[in-house]
């Protein structure tokens, strides 16, 4: 049965890079649990801007879960409180009459803030295009079946590519690492056959972009596992840590 709900929003805003930012109180009066936490900050800025004031600024695209555009930190919590869930899937009979919700943006040295909610993500882009691509034979499509993939491996894969790069990984670590997220990458091709050619390459290229773009080390504490809201496994960091000292060791790229 819907229902309504009034909440307490904190919210943290921010007018530019540049500028200090705070905390500010918002009441969310006749919220319907049906609505998506988005669909709540739509309702809050639809109401700012009848008042004349300035709408809270927040990532969003598809809002089906598939694009890793939107992301905040909820309560501490990156993308929220639900369990495999991006913040656009959240939904707000999750929470209680009278509840306070804190919200704020992604905080790393990488993602840079560009106002209230919203950060710069365009780190993990770059550190896709140091990924590079595969090797590919031109000509017409190959048989499907001419490159035998065992199923677990396929899944594994699969799994691996399952990341939608919303950064959730790297807010939700102490030292704002982005080793599940590259770990993912490079699991998701180092098990496939096409991506044996350039392997070594793609390790040692990814994770040097990533150190030079300021993100930090992996403490191997899980918090990255436990906010994915497609839930990665870290057993990929640990397979991205086998393939960068087998390039360092057993292949001429350094």
């Amino acid at each position: 049965m819907t229902k309504s709900i009034t909440l307490t929003l904190k919210v943290w805003r921010q007018q530019d890079p540049q500028s200090r930012g705070r905390l500010e109180t918002y009441e969310a009066r006749d919220i319907s649990t049906d609505m998506s936490f988005l669909e709540m900050l739509d309702v809050v800025n639809e109401q700012l801007t009848l008042e004349g004031r300035e709408p809270i600024a927040f990532d969003h695209d598809c809002r089906e879960g598939i694009c890793g555009t939107c992301g905040a930190v909820v309560n501490g919590r990156p993308h929220g409180p639900e369990k495999g869930t991006t913040l656009c899937q959240l939904h707000m009979r999750h929470f209680s009459d009278g509840d306070t919700i804190v919200i704020e943006p992604w905080r790393a040295r990488a993602f840079a803030l560009i106002k209230d909610l919203a950060v710069d993500r365009g780190a993990l882009d770059r550190l896709i295009r140091a990924g590079g691509y595969i090797s590919a034979n031109t000509g017409g499509a190959p048989d499907g079946n001419n490159i035998l993939v065992p199923q677990e491996t396929a899944e594994l894969a699969m799994d691996a590519a399952a990341c939608i790069g919303c950064g959730a990984c790297v807010a939700a670590c102490p030292n704002a690492s982005a080793m599940l997220f590259v770990g993912a990458k490079v699991s998701h091709l180092a098990l496939l056959p096409q991506g044996h050619p350039e392997a070594a390459a793609r390790a040692t290229a990814m994770v040097r972009e990533m150190d030079r773009l300021g993100f930090g080390n992996c403490g191997n504490e899980r918090e990255c596992e436990a906010e994915c809201p497609k839930e990665i496994k870290i057993t990929n960091i640990a397979r991205l840590n086998r393939e960068f000292l087998k390039a360092r060791f057993f292949s001429s790229v350094r």
